[in-house]
């Protein structure tokens, strides 16, 4: 058993798993025949066959099994090392908090998380959704090291003076249709096009900014309201209202729903700004800097 390599036990691991010897290949970047020398490897090894070959593939037998199982627990801890050393070798480590709202969790984010645990596997960063005047709140009370809220002319002024704010992107806010909607073939629309629409608009707790039917209408005419984006981007694609997206969410919207710019001198969109604490630490400059880098490449 000490001849079996950690690259036998990767093939064999990937012949089980795909139950062919050429999807295997395929899987690990091998040629087939070098598939093919690392089983006949393995098998001369463990002293018993692990596989048997037939018409139709390879099927494994119950030693095979039983290697493929094990190979599996011992790659996962071979696999682990490269990242245990970027740990060691990584000054930032600990945990940062990072607050979103609702429509920024969707894509700006989850990408941002991703990104730095990549760059920095010793810094941990939980995500938390909630409304800007609730992230607000919760990271002057130190719950929350980082928040994304937004801002615009038509929500309230938030007191940012005791913080630290950097503007990530300055969005347009577009209208979200379904696909057999009148408006989902055209380039964009004029705002006087949309007086006469049913409009799904977003509910809330009291104080809680929502997106719901295009903000200088005078008048719309609400036809539905839900709390969730899922229920109401549903709705919207059954054709039964339409809905206003910011251009961050759009990346995430459903096949179903197309998104439409809107000609509208009156409305000056809103932005997505991080905020810290004035004496913000390394790990949440981190995460502001890849928020940064993210949000550019997503306005």
């Amino acid at each position: 058993m000490a001849e079996l390599t950690v690259t036998a036990l990767r093939v064999v691991q990937a012949v089980v798993a795909t139950g062919s010897f050429t999807a295997a290949a395929d899987l690990l970047g091998y040629t087939q025949s070098a598939v093919s020398r690392q089983v006949a490897a393995a098998e001369a090894a463990a002293g018993v066959p692990l596989f048997v070959r037939g018409a139709r593939g390879v099927a494994a037998t119950p030693a095979g099994e039983r290697v493929a199982r094990r190979a599996t627990a011992a790659l996962a801890e071979i696999d682990a090392v490269p990242t245990d050393l970027a740990r060691l070798a990584d000054r930032l480590a600990g945990r940062v908090v990072l607050g979103a709202f609702p429509t920024a969790t969707w894509v700006l984010a989850p990408r941002a998380v991703a990104a730095v645990r990549a760059r920095h596997p010793g810094l941990t960063v939980d995500l938390h959704e909630a409304s800007t005047p609730t992230l607000l709140r919760r990271l002057r009370a130190g719950r929350v090291d980082v928040a994304v809220v937004a801002v615009g002319p038509d929500l309230p002024a938030y007191d940012l003076d005791d913080l630290r704010a950097e503007r990530l992107v300055d969005g347009r806010a577009l209208v979200a249709v379904g696909r057999d909607h009148r408006f989902a073939g055209r380039d964009r629309v004029d705002v006087a096009e949309l007086a006469d629409e049913d409009w799904v608009v977003g509910t809330g707790l009291s104080g809680d900014p929502q997106f719901g039917a295009w903000p200088t209408l005078p008048a719309p005419r609400v036809a539905y309201t839900a709390r969730e984006w899922n229920a109401r981007l549903g709705l919207v694609a059954a054709g039964l209202g339409i809905t206003t997206l910011p251009e961050i969410a759009v990346p995430a919207a459903p096949p179903d729903v197309v998104t439409v710019p809107v000609d509208d001198p009156a409305w000056l969109g809103r932005s997505a700004v991080a905020v810290t604490r004035a004496d913000r630490t390394p790990g949440a400059a981190v995460v502001v800097a890849v928020l940064r880098d993210l949000a550019q490449s997503l306005g």
